[in-house]
């Protein structure tokens, strides 16, 4: 089973202003805070899944954040960034509840599961955990979504995550089952 996760307010906050709690490493001119239990959550879950990282992020970006939060012994079958992203356009809807694409319309970039397919893995064994449903809008059925982190040291969504997760791993098709009250099942 492939575990796809996303960066960025998934399993990191980067912010260029300082936050009150202690940042864990710097890229660039970004402060960075690493969500709680995220070395035992990549830990855990490479125990049972293969793992990759997809990042809406520069490649730059996302390869310096990997190279900082991965932890020995631990391996990615991938590390994609933005360029492996689809641009779309997400319209907004106006007062009459049509579509609008003049209104506060704005470029998300989608992460499109058919180019894993095209490298061989089965989508009927794949999951990704992002906190942007946007992002994932093409294949639903194998998203998690995460409570987007915001540096909150008290964080507890990859402690809980970290203990639905195996129940999954042995599913021969994971888009069949409803994910989204996935915190009290575990």
């Amino acid at each position: 089973m492939l575990l796809i996760l996303d960066l960025d307010e998934t399993l990191i906050h980067a912010t260029e202003k300082r936050l009150a709690t202690p940042f864990d490493f710097v890229v660039g001119k970004y402060f960075v805070h690493t969500r709680p239990y995220l070395h035992d959550f990549l830990v855990s879950c490479a125990q049972h899944f293969e793992l990759a990282v997809w990042s809406s992020a520069s490649e730059d970006y996302v390869q310096e954040i990997v190279q900082n939060i991965l932890p020995t012994g631990v391996s990615l079958s991938f590390v994609w960034g933005r360029n492996r992203c689809t641009p779309i356009i997400s319209p907004q809807i106006d007062f009459y509840g049509r579509y609008n694409m003049d209104i506060n319309s704005y470029y998300e970039y989608a992460k499109k599961l058919k180019k894993i397919k095209r490298r061989g893995y089965r989508l009927e064994t794949t999951l990704i955990v992002d906190d942007t449903p946007a992002k994932l809008a093409f294949n639903y059925g194998n998203a998690i979504y995460i409570q987007p982190f915001e540096g909150e040291p008290t964080d507890e969504e990859l402690r809980k995550l970290m203990q639905y997760l195996p129940t999954l791993k042995d599913l021969s098709d994971v888009r069949y089952i409803e994910k989204r009250g996935w915190r009290t099942k575990y």
